[in-house]
């Protein structure tokens, strides 16, 4: 069984350069890549959105 503590993640900058890339790029293609980044990072975006939340608690 996996320690979820254990987990490593991108560092917080690249994470927040990836949702500005999704949200506010206008460019389909850059939309893209930075949702498929975070998913490739988290396994899903509800995921990614729940670390940030946290991050940003801290």
């Amino acid at each position: 069984m996996l320690d979820s503590a254990k987990v490593q993640y991108p560092p917080l900058p690249l994470i927040q350069t990836w949702v500005w890339m999704m949200i506010e790029s206008g460019n389909p293609e850059i939309q893209d890549k930075g949702r498929n980044n975070l998913i490739a990072a988290f396994g899903s975006l509800a995921k990614a959105n729940e670390y940030l939340a946290k991050m940003n608690t801290k």
